[in-house]
């Protein structure tokens, strides 16, 4: 898959049309979506139609946008008009189309991208494993056997090359570490979560992944725009990172993280680390105060909030969710309310006290899974000697930056060999800043790639 930086600038110097892209990319969508079962919905007739606005717009010498013809798709919680915005559930297949895009999606749309559909995702987006009851698993492009992400699935598998993910306690980062792609979730409050399905208000945030830093950087700075529809947006302005993504680490105080963030996983997260760390010469190494709890907190909040924002369907409607969804709804319902108030007062402390962190740090690199995609159907893997489930483990690194709504990149092993994960299968890593300071993140990730550390790694079999 052409990086979508350079389909682009193809596109605007007339080196080729956005229909001829469009068509290599549904063509693609076509050969290569039965194995994986990314998609959900395929749009090609929008697809077709906005190339055609694209070429328009070149042909009369008019700037189609920095995203000129660029293939793109979204999770399918992201509202596409005309569209069921399903949010990976049978009960909302009931609903009215939508009756406008999203407002992200409105941003790709002005930026020339064109939209090739809705991606596979867990129902209501509870989950990291896209082991769908209703749309089916989706697989691996590393290898089918395994999870995968449906919108990190689309851009490794080379169906797009950027798609739209919701990360609450990790499902952009965790997803874009199983298949080896970057993938970014904004500081909370970045960037609008209009026309969007909600989780857990509270935590959920948006973003990108690519398969090319240079495209994440891209993608991300088009999606910044004042959405005065959104309450949770805390709008500081743009703050575009691609014009500085080369200003080097020079002066950065770079840590790892360590105390929490150094067990519970398997050795190749660690050694994922220790690869990042020593690239950039890093030994620092510093505690997140309370990141056990933060976790607690986390996953006691996201059970309540999810459970209030469907307690009528949970009451009239239980047999229709997924199983494994309505269990963790039902038991978030039925938690006593000084739980929740607890919870609260612990994930305010646990931010203050990882606020003093940054006092004397600007980045920190963290594990972003415990281990490698498992494959579709495992239920347990065994670390450190004990069967430990995957499902509410595949997050425990992320869950604690959730809490607090930091910015993180999460960045692929370029070799994953090094690491050494089985089978070479991919890993990713965090890069984790303070409130508002994206651009440190990709700074550091331009560094990482640069020095051939991170990279999205090569596909092989059939999907290379």
């Amino acid at each position: 898959m052409t990086p979508a930086s350079e389909i682009a600038r193809a596109v605007r110097a007339q080196e080729t049309t956005a229909a001829a892209v469009t068509e290599a990319a549904l063509a693609a969508i076509a050969a290569r979506n039965p194995a994986l079962n990314a998609f959900t919905t395929i749009t090609a007739n929008r697809a077709r139609a906005e190339a055609a606005a694209v070429d328009v717009a070149t042909a009369e010498g008019r700037d189609p946008g920095p995203l000129a013809g660029v293939p793109v798709a979204v999770k399918n919680l992201f509202d596409l008009a005309g569209i069921v915005t399903v949010a990976g559930s049978k009960i909302d297949r009931e609903r009215a189309p939508a009756s406008a895009d999203a407002f992200l999606v409105h941003r790709l749309h002005e930026a020339g991208a064109v939209m090739c559909g809705a991606l596979n995702m867990d129902e209501y987006a509870y989950g990291f494993m896209t082991e769908n009851a209703h749309d089916g698993a989706c697989h691996n492009p590393h290898d089918l056997s395994r999870i995968a992400g449906g919108s990190a699935a689309a851009v490794a598998g080379g169906l797009v090359p950027i798609a739209l993910g919701s990360d609450t306690n990790g499902s952009i980062r965790v997803p874009a570490s199983l298949c080896g792609i970057w993938g970014v979730k904004p500081t909370y409050g970045r960037l609008s979560r209009g026309g969007s399905t909600m989780f857990a208000a509270s935590f959920d945030h948006l973003g990108p992944f690519a398969r090319t830093l240079d495209d994440l950087a891209l993608v991300y700075d088009v999606l910044q725009g004042r959405d005065p529809g959104d309450p949770a947006q805390a709008w500081h302005g743009f703050a575009p990172v691609l014009p500085g993504l080369d200003g080097g680490i020079s002066g950065l105080r770079i840590a790892v993280a360590a105390g929490y963030f150094s067990t519970n996983g398997h050795p190749e997260s660690f050694a994922a680390v220790a690869l990042a760390a020593a690239t950039l010469g890093v030994g620092t190494q510093v505690t997140l105060p309370d990141a056990a709890l933060g976790r607690a907190a986390a996953f006691l909040i996201t059970m309540c909030e999810g459970a209030n924002l469907h307690m009528v369907d949970l009451r009239t409607r239980a047999a229709d969710f997924d199983p494994g969804t309505r269990d963790r709804f039902l038991a978030g319902a039925l938690l006593p309310a000084h739980w929740l108030s607890q919870a609260q007062r612990m994930r305010q402390a646990y931010r203050e006290g990882v606020a003093r962190v940054f006092e004397d740090v600007d980045v920190i690199l963290a594990p972003a899974t415990p281990f490698c995609a498992t494959l579709v159907g495992q239920q347990s893997v065994t670390i450190d000697g004990a069967e430990t489930p995957v499902r509410p483990n595949l997050g425990i690194f992320t869950q604690p930056i959730s809490c607090i709504g930091l910015p993180v990149v999460c960045a692929p092993i370029a070799e994953p060999a090094r690491a050494g994960t089985p089978r070479g299968m991919p890993i990713g890593i965090q890069i984790i800043a303070a409130p508002w300071r994206e651009d440190l993140c990709f700074r550091v990730a331009r560094a990482l790639e640069a020095a051939g550390t991170c990279a999205a790694p090569p596909l092989v079999g059939d999907f290379a």
